[in-house]
Protein backbone atom coordinates (compact mmCIF):
# COMPACT_ATOMS: atom_id res chain seq x y z
CA UNK A 1 0.00 0.00 0.00
CA UNK A 2 1.39 3.82 -0.77
CA UNK A 3 3.06 5.33 2.21
CA UNK A 4 2.07 9.51 2.42
CA UNK A 5 3.49 11.77 4.02
CA UNK A 6 1.68 13.77 7.28
CA UNK A 7 1.87 17.23 6.49
CA UNK A 8 5.47 18.30 7.77
CA UNK A 9 5.12 16.03 10.45
CA UNK A 10 7.63 13.61 9.43
CA UNK A 11 5.70 10.78 9.47
CA UNK A 12 4.61 8.33 6.90
CA UNK A 13 0.80 7.21 6.83
CA UNK A 14 -0.56 4.27 5.01
CA UNK A 15 -3.00 5.62 2.36
CA UNK A 16 -5.84 3.95 4.76
CA UNK A 17 -5.89 4.20 8.05
CA UNK A 18 -7.54 1.93 10.39
CA UNK A 19 -11.07 3.14 12.01
CA UNK A 20 -10.90 1.61 15.58
CA UNK A 21 -14.29 2.40 16.77
CA UNK A 22 -16.22 -0.17 15.49
CA UNK A 23 -13.92 -2.68 17.84
CA UNK A 24 -14.43 -0.73 20.92
CA UNK A 25 -18.23 -0.15 21.27
CA UNK A 26 -21.46 -0.31 19.29
CA UNK A 27 -21.66 2.12 16.21
CA UNK A 28 -23.06 2.46 12.82
CA UNK A 29 -26.10 0.88 11.05
CA UNK A 30 -27.67 -2.54 12.50
CA UNK A 31 -24.94 -2.63 15.69
CA UNK A 32 -26.94 -1.93 18.66
CA UNK A 33 -24.84 -3.97 21.40
CA UNK A 34 -21.63 -5.40 22.09
CA UNK A 35 -23.69 -9.15 20.74
CA UNK A 36 -22.96 -7.61 17.20
CA UNK A 37 -19.37 -6.95 17.68
CA UNK A 38 -16.47 -8.57 17.18
CA UNK A 39 -15.13 -10.68 20.20
CA UNK A 40 -11.79 -8.96 21.34
CA UNK A 41 -9.77 -11.93 20.22
CA UNK A 42 -10.78 -11.15 16.60
CA UNK A 43 -10.40 -7.67 17.20
CA UNK A 44 -6.86 -8.75 17.77
CA UNK A 45 -6.06 -10.53 14.77
CA UNK A 46 -7.70 -8.15 12.75
CA UNK A 47 -5.87 -5.01 13.64
CA UNK A 48 -2.90 -7.67 12.92
CA UNK A 49 -4.01 -8.64 9.90
CA UNK A 50 -4.42 -5.11 8.71
CA UNK A 51 -0.43 -4.23 9.76
CA UNK A 52 0.40 -7.16 7.47
CA UNK A 53 -1.48 -6.84 4.66
CA UNK A 54 0.17 -3.13 4.45
CA UNK A 55 -2.02 -0.58 6.57
CA UNK A 56 0.64 1.04 9.26
CA UNK A 57 -2.03 4.39 10.59
CA UNK A 58 -4.43 3.10 13.52
CA UNK A 59 -6.92 5.48 14.97
CA UNK A 60 -8.70 5.27 17.85
CA UNK A 61 -9.60 7.64 20.99
CA UNK A 62 -9.96 7.32 24.78
CA UNK A 63 -14.14 7.32 24.41
CA UNK A 64 -14.20 4.64 22.03
CA UNK A 65 -15.12 1.98 24.71
CA UNK A 66 -12.47 -0.87 24.49
CA UNK A 67 -10.95 0.10 21.26
CA UNK A 68 -7.41 1.30 22.62
CA UNK A 69 -7.29 -1.77 25.21
CA UNK A 70 -7.51 -4.04 22.30
CA UNK A 71 -5.05 -2.36 19.97
CA UNK A 72 -2.92 -2.55 22.70
CA UNK A 73 -2.79 -6.31 22.69
CA UNK A 74 -2.65 -6.46 18.89
CA UNK A 75 0.81 -3.92 18.91
CA UNK A 76 2.27 -4.00 21.92
CA UNK A 77 5.43 -6.59 20.72
CA UNK A 78 5.47 -4.79 17.23
CA UNK A 79 4.69 -1.09 18.38
CA UNK A 80 7.47 0.71 16.43
CA UNK A 81 6.14 -0.84 13.23
CA UNK A 82 2.85 1.51 13.32
CA UNK A 83 1.51 4.55 14.09
CA UNK A 84 -1.18 4.88 16.18
CA UNK A 85 -3.58 8.29 16.64
CA UNK A 86 -5.60 8.53 19.27
CA UNK A 87 -7.81 11.71 20.79
CA UNK A 88 -8.51 13.13 24.08
CA UNK A 89 -11.44 12.86 25.78
CA UNK A 90 -13.86 15.23 25.31
CA UNK A 91 -13.30 18.77 27.38
CA UNK A 92 -16.53 20.41 27.71
CA UNK A 93 -18.06 19.19 31.06
CA UNK A 94 -21.88 17.71 30.93
CA UNK A 95 -22.95 21.53 31.00
CA UNK A 96 -21.50 21.94 27.79
CA UNK A 97 -18.62 24.59 29.07
CA UNK A 98 -15.04 24.63 29.46
CA UNK A 99 -13.70 24.25 33.06
CA UNK A 100 -10.76 26.39 34.13
CA UNK A 101 -7.45 26.16 32.98
CA UNK A 102 -6.16 24.32 36.12
CA UNK A 103 -8.82 21.52 35.17
CA UNK A 104 -8.33 21.89 31.63
CA UNK A 105 -4.40 20.76 32.00
CA UNK A 106 -5.30 18.40 34.60
CA UNK A 107 -8.43 16.53 32.17
CA UNK A 108 -5.57 16.38 29.39
CA UNK A 109 -3.07 14.86 31.90
CA UNK A 110 -4.95 12.28 33.26
CA UNK A 111 -6.67 10.98 29.28
CA UNK A 112 -2.94 10.81 27.82
CA UNK A 113 -1.95 8.73 31.11
CA UNK A 114 -5.13 6.57 30.62
CA UNK A 115 -4.03 6.62 26.90
CA UNK A 116 -0.47 5.00 27.01
CA UNK A 117 -1.50 2.77 29.87
CA UNK A 118 -4.46 1.20 27.40
CA UNK A 119 -1.90 1.15 24.26
CA UNK A 120 0.77 -0.27 26.11
CA UNK A 121 3.43 2.55 24.82
CA UNK A 122 5.07 5.35 25.97
CA UNK A 123 4.58 7.45 23.16
CA UNK A 124 1.62 8.30 20.98
CA UNK A 125 2.49 9.19 17.09
CA UNK A 126 -0.43 11.22 16.73
CA UNK A 127 -2.59 13.03 19.88
CA UNK A 128 -5.64 14.64 18.84
CA UNK A 129 -8.42 16.99 20.24
CA UNK A 130 -11.79 15.39 19.98
CA UNK A 131 -14.81 17.28 18.41
CA UNK A 132 -12.68 20.44 18.47
CA UNK A 133 -14.81 23.35 17.88
CA UNK A 134 -13.36 27.18 17.35
CA UNK A 135 -13.42 27.92 21.42
CA UNK A 136 -11.25 25.08 22.02
CA UNK A 137 -8.74 25.38 19.21
CA UNK A 138 -8.16 28.66 20.57
CA UNK A 139 -7.54 28.14 23.78
CA UNK A 140 -4.39 28.96 25.07
CA UNK A 141 -4.29 26.37 27.87
CA UNK A 142 -5.58 23.61 25.77
CA UNK A 143 -2.41 24.39 23.28
CA UNK A 144 -0.18 24.83 25.45
CA UNK A 145 -0.61 21.11 27.29
CA UNK A 146 -0.20 20.07 23.68
CA UNK A 147 2.82 21.64 22.42
CA UNK A 148 4.13 20.20 25.91
CA UNK A 149 3.57 16.98 24.98
CA UNK A 150 5.12 17.26 21.96
CA UNK A 151 8.18 18.94 23.66
CA UNK A 152 8.59 16.24 26.21
CA UNK A 153 8.35 13.16 23.38
CA UNK A 154 5.75 11.96 24.77
CA UNK A 155 3.45 12.24 21.28
CA UNK A 156 5.25 12.98 17.86
CA UNK A 157 2.80 15.79 16.53
CA UNK A 158 -0.60 17.50 17.41
CA UNK A 159 -3.88 17.29 15.85
CA UNK A 160 -7.56 18.31 16.06
CA UNK A 161 -10.64 16.29 14.75
CA UNK A 162 -13.47 18.90 13.53
CA UNK A 163 -16.95 19.24 12.09
CA UNK A 164 -17.03 22.49 10.25
CA UNK A 165 -15.36 24.08 7.54
CA UNK A 166 -14.82 27.21 10.03
CA UNK A 167 -13.39 24.93 12.69
CA UNK A 168 -10.79 23.33 9.86
CA UNK A 169 -9.92 26.55 8.91
CA UNK A 170 -8.95 27.90 12.04
CA UNK A 171 -7.42 24.79 12.99
CA UNK A 172 -5.00 25.14 9.96
CA UNK A 173 -4.30 28.72 10.72
CA UNK A 174 -2.72 28.28 14.08
CA UNK A 175 0.71 27.19 14.52
CA UNK A 176 -0.09 24.69 17.12
CA UNK A 177 -1.87 21.86 15.53
CA UNK A 178 -0.15 19.59 12.59
CA UNK A 179 -2.71 17.65 11.45
CA UNK A 180 -6.61 17.89 11.30
CA UNK A 181 -9.18 15.14 10.80
CA UNK A 182 -12.07 16.24 9.01
CA UNK A 183 -15.71 14.68 7.42
CA UNK A 184 -15.38 14.47 3.34
CA UNK A 185 -17.46 12.12 1.57
CA UNK A 186 -19.85 12.10 -1.87
CA UNK A 187 -22.38 13.76 -0.28
CA UNK A 188 -21.14 16.37 1.69
CA UNK A 189 -17.92 17.57 0.03
CA UNK A 190 -17.41 21.08 1.66
CA UNK A 191 -14.10 20.49 3.49
CA UNK A 192 -12.72 20.22 -0.29
CA UNK A 193 -12.61 24.18 0.13
CA UNK A 194 -9.86 24.13 2.92
CA UNK A 195 -7.23 21.14 1.54
CA UNK A 196 -5.28 24.02 -0.27
CA UNK A 197 -4.77 25.89 2.77
CA UNK A 198 -3.85 22.93 4.29
CA UNK A 199 -1.24 21.86 1.70
CA UNK A 200 0.18 25.45 2.01
CA UNK A 201 0.56 25.22 6.10
CA UNK A 202 2.02 21.91 5.83
CA UNK A 203 -0.87 20.38 7.66
CA UNK A 204 -1.74 16.74 7.28
CA UNK A 205 -5.05 15.86 5.97
CA UNK A 206 -6.94 12.61 7.58
CA UNK A 207 -10.36 12.18 6.01
CA UNK A 208 -13.61 10.26 8.02
CA UNK A 209 -16.73 9.15 7.30
CA UNK A 210 -16.19 8.30 3.42
CA UNK A 211 -19.01 5.93 4.37
CA UNK A 212 -20.65 8.39 6.05
CA UNK A 213 -21.42 6.25 8.86
CA UNK A 214 -22.23 3.30 6.52
CA UNK A 215 -24.84 4.74 4.56
CA UNK A 216 -22.90 4.92 1.26
CA UNK A 217 -22.96 1.49 1.44
CA UNK A 218 -24.79 -1.96 1.16
CA UNK A 219 -25.63 -2.11 4.64
CA UNK A 220 -27.63 0.73 4.43
CA UNK A 221 -31.15 -0.54 3.46
CA UNK A 222 -34.19 1.49 3.98
CA UNK A 223 -33.66 4.83 5.57
CA UNK A 224 -36.29 6.28 8.02
CA UNK A 225 -38.79 8.23 6.94
CA UNK A 226 -37.11 11.68 6.95
CA UNK A 227 -34.11 10.98 5.25
CA UNK A 228 -36.21 9.58 1.96
CA UNK A 229 -34.14 12.30 -0.22
CA UNK A 230 -30.86 11.47 1.20
CA UNK A 231 -31.73 7.71 0.36
CA UNK A 232 -32.72 8.89 -3.43
CA UNK A 233 -29.83 10.58 -3.23
CA UNK A 234 -27.93 7.46 -2.57
CA UNK A 235 -29.58 5.45 -5.67
CA UNK A 236 -27.50 8.01 -7.73
CA UNK A 237 -24.07 7.27 -6.34
CA UNK A 238 -25.32 3.29 -7.00
CA UNK A 239 -26.12 3.81 -10.35
CA UNK A 240 -23.04 5.89 -11.44
CA UNK A 241 -21.19 3.44 -9.86
CA UNK A 242 -22.78 1.03 -11.50
CA UNK A 243 -22.24 2.52 -14.75
CA UNK A 244 -18.35 3.08 -14.14
CA UNK A 245 -17.83 -0.46 -13.11
CA UNK A 246 -17.45 0.10 -8.92
CA UNK A 247 -19.54 -0.68 -6.20
CA UNK A 248 -20.82 2.31 -3.91
CA UNK A 249 -17.97 0.88 -1.56
CA UNK A 250 -15.16 0.88 -4.21
CA UNK A 251 -17.05 4.45 -5.45
CA UNK A 252 -16.92 6.34 -1.76
CA UNK A 253 -13.60 5.23 -1.02
CA UNK A 254 -11.95 5.88 -4.21
CA UNK A 255 -13.38 9.12 -4.59
CA UNK A 256 -11.63 10.43 -1.43
CA UNK A 257 -8.39 8.47 -2.33
CA UNK A 258 -8.44 10.46 -5.77
CA UNK A 259 -7.03 13.54 -3.83
CA UNK A 260 -3.72 13.85 -3.84
CA UNK A 261 -3.66 16.80 -0.75
CA UNK A 262 -5.58 13.74 1.98
CA UNK A 263 -2.80 11.43 3.77
CA UNK A 264 -5.09 8.87 4.46
CA UNK A 265 -8.66 8.22 4.20
CA UNK A 266 -10.29 6.50 7.46
CA UNK A 267 -12.09 3.49 7.03
CA UNK A 268 -14.26 2.01 10.05
CA UNK A 269 -13.26 -2.05 9.98
CA UNK A 270 -14.93 -4.83 12.08
CA UNK A 271 -14.79 -7.78 9.86
CA UNK A 272 -12.08 -9.64 7.83
CA UNK A 273 -14.37 -9.08 4.89
CA UNK A 274 -14.24 -5.13 4.89
CA UNK A 275 -10.66 -5.02 5.85
CA UNK A 276 -9.99 -6.90 2.42
CA UNK A 277 -12.14 -4.79 0.55
CA UNK A 278 -10.47 -1.58 1.63
CA UNK A 279 -7.00 -2.90 0.95
CA UNK A 280 -8.08 -4.12 -2.61
CA UNK A 281 -9.82 -0.91 -3.36
CA UNK A 282 -6.32 1.44 -2.48
CA UNK A 283 -4.99 0.10 -5.10
CA UNK A 284 -3.36 3.41 -6.92
CA UNK A 285 -6.08 3.78 -9.33
CA UNK A 286 -7.69 6.08 -8.94
CA UNK A 287 -10.21 8.46 -10.17
CA UNK A 288 -9.83 10.09 -13.46
CA UNK A 289 -10.78 14.24 -13.80
CA UNK A 290 -13.57 13.91 -15.52
CA UNK A 291 -15.20 11.44 -13.50
CA UNK A 292 -14.01 13.67 -10.33
CA UNK A 293 -16.03 16.64 -11.57
CA UNK A 294 -19.16 14.92 -12.29
CA UNK A 295 -19.05 13.44 -8.59
CA UNK A 296 -18.50 16.50 -7.23
CA UNK A 297 -22.03 17.87 -9.23
CA UNK A 298 -23.29 15.01 -7.74
CA UNK A 299 -22.73 16.63 -3.93
CA UNK A 300 -26.29 16.69 -2.05
CA UNK A 301 -27.54 20.49 -2.37
CA UNK A 302 -28.05 20.69 0.94
CA UNK A 303 -25.06 19.99 2.82
CA UNK A 304 -26.35 21.19 6.12
CA UNK A 305 -28.86 19.06 6.35
CA UNK A 306 -26.41 16.11 6.74
CA UNK A 307 -25.91 16.30 10.22
CA UNK A 308 -25.01 12.91 11.72
CA UNK A 309 -25.40 13.81 15.83
CA UNK A 310 -28.73 14.99 15.05
CA UNK A 311 -30.22 12.37 12.51
CA UNK A 312 -28.61 9.77 15.79
CA UNK A 313 -30.27 11.68 18.44
CA UNK A 314 -33.87 11.79 16.42
CA UNK A 315 -33.19 8.05 15.89
CA UNK A 316 -33.69 8.29 12.46
CA UNK A 317 -30.02 5.99 12.32
CA UNK A 318 -31.88 2.99 14.23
Amino acid sequence: MIKKALGKTGISVSEIAFGGVEIGMPYGIGVKSKADMLPEKEAVGLLRAAADGGINFFDTARVYGRSEEIMGRAFREKRDSVVISTKCKHLRDPRGALPSAKELKKNIEKSITESLRALHTDYLDVYMLHQADEEILGNDTVAEAFVRLKEKGIIRATGASTYTVSETKKCIDSRHWDVVQLPFNLMDQSQESTFSLAEEKGTGIIVRSVLFKGILSNKSGRLHEALKDVERHVQLYQDFGADHGFDIVTLATKFALSYRRISSVLVGIDRMEYLEKAIAVADGNYLDKNILEQLKALRYPEPSFLDLKKWDKEGWLN
